[in-house]
């Protein structure tokens, strides 16, 4: 299938939005509803073909007293998530009753396997269910769904003349879809979408600036991909895209385990849905997220290390319920902010609890390979604080300069303004590893790249820019030439450290006697009268 009709799909089902919830929610919660009946259909859709085999096989295992069914019903489906009710999408559209219609609904939907049941959860969308019931749209939505007039199954729909009336949409096909309806309910919450999802231009920068200087290096095998405040997960499939594109395109067959960590349980659901969507259910279950799952408390990958990882931490947001779930800064004994350095063997990491980002760099830097000939590239989004807070011997101060004395940073891109959607302030790239080659050890790249950018014809949110290919390409090709410009300057690893001495001068006043103690109003008897 082309990019038009996924383009055509992607309207039709936007259309459904207006259609059918115009005065049921206002415009901004459309996506409660229309993520997760996406999601459900195209789940449908797909085990369509092996429901009575996967109806015979739960049969077959109650009869037999078989309690851990999920690898089998998993093998029955044919794909990495199941259901196990008597019904289809399709069933459920002649109902007599919205009674029953509900009821027959929420049957379906507990027959989900597990890992559906988690991106259910996490939308909270049966929480949605009986609005949709009492306004009599839940019907209306279904029927529109598994309407003839649509296809989202991955098997082309036939004419009477057997001619291909709806081509198949396939898995990556499905979750392009996914994805440009996740960008447009993002753009019109364009107020929050910032927090959760990175413009996709800032994206394909991150990726090519940590795939493309080890480009020729990759050679055929398997490679772990991280980020560590996932969001939709869009940084991580862009990632995989131009992994396997470079991989490719040198004649090497790479494969990729995804992992992430995400808090905000809707951007946790969409992130999971769209693997699962995509038919990588296997990355699905390594997406972990939700409320209990903070980055920074509660670490889901403690003893795993990735080959590339790239994230967008959020700014000045407090991470003060971590620590205290942390025990405290006296209590906190956690390897990733806590180290030895310098021959300090209780290095701390810890920021002002005010803002967090820096910490998720140093979860990422806790996440390095150190036993690889690649070892680990980093790219992570910050703001212009990372660049300066903190004083000597502070957390932020403490982190940077681990970073500069191991000689990881390879760079800092500073981005256009206004590139985000939600903040028009200054934004950098950081890009690290413990792999610098030879003719970048102990030196830093800083790039202006902040003229370097294409207008919008119509801002979105604070967003009024974007980087096109051009632009992307032009500041990959600064950073891997290496060489000084106006706007690329390289300093040595030393002009960014520096001592702070605290100098205690002696008082200096005419007539005194350097014997004595004196107090401060033999010195100043006469203190000026300051009034408020």
């Amino acid at each position: 299938m082309d990019q038009p009709q996924r383009n055509w799909i992607a309207n039709y089902i936007w259309g459904i939005a207006d259609d059918v919830l115009r005065d049921l929610y206002v415009r901004g919660k459309y996506r409660d509803v229309i993520l997760p009946m996406t999601v459900l259909r195209r789940l449908d859709a797909v085990l369509e073909p092996t429901k009575a085999a996967v109806l015979e096989m739960k049969a077959t295992l109650d009869k037999a007293g078989i309690v851990h069914q999920d690898q089998a019903l998993r093998q029955a489906a044919g794909q990495a998530f199941y259901n196990t009710s008597r019904f289809t999408l399709r069933d459920l559209r002649a109902r007599a009753s919205q009674a029953q219609l509900k009821a027959d609904f929420e049957a379906y939907l507990d027959g989900f396997s597990a890992n559906v049941q988690d991106i259910l959860e996490k939308f909270e969308f049966r929480n949605q269910i009986p609005r949709l019931s009492k306004a009599d749209a839940l019907g209306t939505l279904i029927e529109k769904l598994v309407s003839a007039d649509v296809n989202l199954s991955p098997n082309p729909v036939f004419n009477g003349d057997g001619s291909v009336k709806h081509p198949g949409l396939d898995n990556h096909g499905m979750g392009t879809v996914f994805e440009e309806l996740v960008r447009r309910f993002n753009e019109e919450n364009n107020e929050e979408a910032g927090e959760h999802w990175t413009p996709r231009d800032a994206v394909k920068l991150m990726a090519r600036l940590i795939f493309l200087p080890v480009a020729d290096q990759i050679e055929s095998g398997t490679y772990l991909l991280y980020d560590g405040a996932c969001g939709t997960g869009g940084m991580l499939t862009v990632a995989e895209e131009t992994l396997k594109e470079l991989a490719e395109a040198r004649g090497k067959q790479v494969a990729t385990h995804l992992y992430g960590q995400e808090i905000n349980s809707e951007t946790y659901a969409i992130a999971k849905a769209d693997l699962l969507l995509k038919g990588e259910g296997e990355a699905a279950d390594n997406i972990i997220g939700g409320p209990e799952y903070s980055t920074l408390s509660n670490d889901a990958f403690p003893s795993r290390e990735f080959d590339f990882m790239l994230s967008n931490p959020p700014y000045g947001k407090s991470w003060k319920s971590d620590l205290e779930r942390m025990g405290g800064k006296d209590g906190i004994k956690d390897p990733r902010f806590l180290i030895e350095h310098a021959g300090d063997p209780e290095y701390s990491l810890l920021t002002r609890s005010s803002d967090g980002q820096m910490l998720f760099l140093a979860n990422l830097l806790s996440k390095m390979k150190e036993g690889t000939k690649l070892g680990s590239r980093i790219a992570e989004v910050h703001n212009g604080s990372s660049l300066f807070t903190g004083d000597a011997g502070q957390g932020e101060s403490n982190i940077r300069r681990w970073i500069i004395e191991n000689d990881w940073l390879e760079a800092i891109v500073a981005l256009p303004l206004n590139m985000f959607y939600n903040t028009g302030i200054a934004t950098y790239i950081w890009v690290l590893t413990n792999r610098k080659p030879e003719h970048r050890r102990g030196s830093v790249q800083l790039i202006d790249a902040t003229k370097w950018f294409t207008p919008l014809r119509k801002n979105l949110g604070a967003k009024n820019c974007e980087l096109s290919g051009d632009d992307i390409q032009r500041i990959c090709d600064t950073f891997l030439a290496f060489e000084e410009t106006e706007q690329s300057k390289v300093f040595p690893n030393a002009a960014f450290g520096y001592w702070k001495v605290t100098v205690e001068r002696p008082l200096r006043i005419a007539g005194i006697d350097p014997e004595r103690a004196y107090i401060s109003r033999e010195i100043n008897p006469d203190p000026p009268n300051i009034s408020a």
